[in-house]
């Protein structure tokens, strides 16, 4: 089982984050690409309430799904984490209707992803605002936060779905996804 161990931390300046990257010996691998992502439970949020997340994402022209489990939050977020692609989204998304699940949040972003060939960091432009995320070994993280000038006390392990209520909760939104179209700046 593939384990996903990363941090967010949010981004005032973009350029000034791009620069701190190349700088680190960062390239662009992805550049700035639209995202959208659904998440699907079983009545009785079954699969929340295990804490577990089906999700179903197109990202550019792409299309991957994926399950997370078995999450364990300390200075870093750790879960289980299965992905594979699918060939045609519409018919993943009717297949998993199917099968009783229904989409219960979506959330959208701009994603630009950068490697130093050890571990992945992504650039998250999201309506809610911006974030980076840093993939890779615990050690490797913090090495590479440190070189982009993040502190263990900027980092972050909850997921998107988790930041948009607390968002909600902050700003008094009535917004019901995290998409461009539902939250305007």
């Amino acid at each position: 089982m593939q384990r996903e161990i990363e941090i967010k931390f949010r981004v005032e300046d973009l350029l000034a984050l791009a620069r701190k990257l190349r700088a680190a010996g960062f390239r662009l691998v992805t550049p700035r690409t639209n995202e959208m992502n659904t998440l699907y439970d079983l009545p009785g949020e079954i699969l929340r309430a295990r804490r577990q997340l089906l999700r179903l994402r197109k990202y550019g022209l792409a299309w991957t799904l994926t399950h997370k489990s078995g999450g364990i939050k300390g200075r870093h977020s750790s879960r289980v984490e299965l992905e594979t692609g699918v060939a045609d989204g519409k018919k993943m998304d009717a297949i998993l209707r199917g099968l009783g699940y229904a989409p219960t949040f979506r959330y959208e972003k701009l994603r630009a992803e950068w490697t130093d060939g050890k571990g992945q960091v992504v650039v998250d432009e999201t309506p809610i605002g911006n974030f980076c995320e840093i993939e890779g070994p615990p050690r490797w993280i913090d090495t590479t936060a440190k070189k982009l000038e993040v502190t263990p006390a900027d980092y972050i392990t909850k997921n998107y779905a988790t930041l948009f209520i607390d968002w909600k909760q902050e700003t008094g939104s009535s917004a019901e996804e995290m998409t461009f179209g539902a939250i305007k700046k």
